[in-house]
């Protein structure tokens, strides 16, 4: 008989059964669809020279250049704050405030009691200590003149770090120093409630739920950046904005814009007009109890720290009113689109005397986390509770051939964590998020704008920054359960670390292979009602490195369970010409898989022999 090619429609579809997707593919993990064709994602690298681990989640990564031209990068996990410049990290977490310490030591003990009046940490905070004097129960200075992360806050006059040093006798509120605290940390997942399990250990009485007011929120802590100048703008979603000067140098900390709101949900530099925008603000700038999460206020032009209205500058402020809470906020063509939990609103610049203008573009379509919105070219894409969106002047839903499966294997007590990546080399936009058995991100789901293909897979990513200040995309991946050294000592720190990848760089997993695959649906002769012999296939592979695994998986029924063909698997290589296969059934399933080092390929097609056959 005759070779018959079979062609498959690009992306993957799991809104039909495996049967009735027919001509596509069904199922796949590291794999992107490109001219119309799957192949194996490109791998990932080592930020830097130097290996660097972070404390705590990223929740965002943001680059840009200085005025000298050398890039910039920064990112904020649910503990930390830092940047990258010329080659060297740095830790520029704003300080919240300075106490003057004496210590409370044991004999032979390295956990030291730390007396500070209304010291206001809760425990996971990180407070540096300095100027040490009197050696503290046999202890040297110079041990206690580090960074120590909080172990226990039994209240708000004591607290207890590790020593590097253990006492050597027994003693009661000595020495001296200065301690200087770290803004309070933040959860890296979210909670339902203030009961157990939020917060850490000790940090209420047995039986009895977390305060509210003991620094904690139900959310995970989410950092969001933005540019003014050279200058980078730091909010901290649902806490205070701060602004880090480059001039400054790396040795100089993050700090609190004075005069700007000091709670809101998200900020952003309008462009051209050079408004500090700040989101789901506060009506009375510097008081947190007036935060209304519907409020926008904008600063003075060219002035971030104005946010008083006059009569003769352009600060002021709106409410909107579709929506429970303003979720995000980005930079599109000639506007700022706004995202509540429900809606999407407009924010355009028209001057003097109301300096914006503000209009509801679309409704039920609101976003479910601060980083599930990206703009690409003026069409922004996001992540809605059920559905994904796009805006290119008007709202539109996205038709998706995954939204099942996402959305009925969502976590969406954790839907703050979602993060969002634009890959412009390869035209794709993809989430990352939680399914249902994972507290953390374990998933990603990606749309090629181009082409109008869905892929998935379950690389594991909070937070990415496209191409653009540097080379390569980047990204971070986060472990809660690493130890690893960090770029700074700190005394008694926990687990939780992240790493910082280069995204598109090579073929591996950071030097390991990486395990990619898609499957098809069921194909079949005619409509399905013989059984048919596949005798050989030609296999058809582009740039193929390495050996690939073909396999097939047969049934005689949509319901009936799949068996692999007598002669499988089906070692690939550059060199295979055709295949023996001897493989009988109703319906065919093709399998590509790979996880050799260095191997990489694009499937083009395949051809076939395959005669109709009795059952028998």
């Amino acid at each position: 008989m005759a070779l018959l090619r079979l062609p498959f429609k690009p992306g993957v579809d799991k809104q039909n059964t495996e049967y009735g997707a027919e001509g596509g593919w069904v199922d796949s993990d590291y794999i992107r669809f490109r001219y119309g064709l799957p192949e194996k994602l490109g791998g990932w690298t080592d930020f830097g020279e130097t290996v660097v681990n972070f404390v705590g989640a990223v929740s965002d990564i943001f680059t840009w250049k200085g005025l000298d031209g050398e890039p910039y990068a920064v990112v904020g996990t649910n503990r930390k704050v830092y940047v990258f410049y010329g080659g060297t990290w740095a830790d520029i977490t704003p300080i919240r405030g300075t106490g003057p310490a004496t210590f409370t030591t044991a004999n032979n003990s390295t956990t030291v009691t730390v007396n500070d009046a209304s010291h206001g940490a809760i425990a996971g905070d990180f407070v540096t200590i300095s100027a040490t004097t009197g050696n503290p129960g046999g202890i040297p200075n110079a041990s206690l003149n580090n960074e120590f992360e909080i172990q226990f806050v039994p209240n708000n006059n004591t607290y207890t770090i590790i020593s590097p040093t253990a006492a050597t006798s027994l003693a009661t509120a000595v020495g001296t120093a200065t301690a200087t605290y770290q803004i309070n940390i933040g959860s890296d997942i979210s909670f339902v409630d203030f009961g157990w399990g939020t917060g850490t250990w000790g940090l209420s009485t047995w039986g009895t739920p977390r305060p509210a007011s003991a620094g904690l929120s139900l959310l995970a802590r989410v950092w969001q950046f933005d540019a003014y100048g050279e200058d980078l703008i730091l909010q901290l979603v649902d806490g205070g904005v701060y602004e880090w000067l480059p001039s400054t140098g790396l040795g100089v900390r993050a700090a609190a814009i004075a005069g700007a709101p000091t709670k809101s949900k998200y900020a952003l530099i309008s462009t051209p007009d050079r408004h500090l925008v700040c989101f789901g603000t506060e009506k009375t700038v510097g008081s947190p109890t007036t935060q209304d999460p519907m409020f926008v206020r904008f600063s003075d032009q060219e002035d971030i720290g104005n946010f008083v209205v006059t009569a003769t500058n352009t600060a002021g402020g709106q409410r909107l009113t579709d929506g429970n809470e303003i979720i995000a906020a980005l930079r599109s063509r000639g506007q700022i689109l706004l995202w509540t939990d429900t809606a999407l609103h407009g924010q355009q610049y028209l001057g003097p005397p109301y300096t914006f203008g503000f209009q509801q573009l679309g409704a039920n379509c609101g976003t479910v986390s601060p980083h599930a919105a990206a703009d690409v070219n003026g069409v922004s894409y996001w992540m809605s509770k059920d559905a994904f969106f796009m805006f290119d002047g008007t709202v539109k839903k996205l038709p998706c051939t995954v939204q099942d499966y996402v959305f009925e294997d969502f976590n969406f007590a954790q839907a703050t964590a979602v993060n969002v990546g634009i890959n412009t080399q390869f035209n794709e936009v993809t989430w990352f998020y939680p399914s249902l058995s994972s507290t953390y991100i374990n998933r990603f789901v990606t749309y090629n704008y181009m082409e109008g293909v869905w892929s998935i897979g379950s690389m594991s990513r909070t937070a990415w920054a496209d191409i653009g200040t540097f080379e390569n995309p980047l990204a971070t991946e986060y472990d809660p359960s690493d130890t690893a050294s960090t770029i700074s000592t700190i005394y008694g720190l926990t687990a939780g670390r992240s790493h910082l990848y280069n995204q598109e760089d090579g073929v591996n997993a950071n030097g390991e292979a990486i395990d990619a695959f898609v499957y098809s649906g069921y194909f079949d002769i005619g409509d399905g009602d013989q059984m048919m012999f596949m005798q050989k296939f030609i296999p058809d592979f582009k740039l193929q490195v390495g050996e690939i695994i073909v396999r097939l998986f047969l049934r005689a029924y949509p319901q009936a369970t799949a068996t692999p063909s007598s002669l499988d698997p089906y070692p690939i290589l550059p060199s295979t010409q055709f295949v023996n296969t001897r493989a009988r059934g109703r319906q065919i399933q093709l399998r590509i898989e790979s996880d050799e080092l260095d191997g990489w390929w694009r499937f083009g097609t395949m051809r076939v022999d395959v005669q109709p056959d009795g059952i028998r």
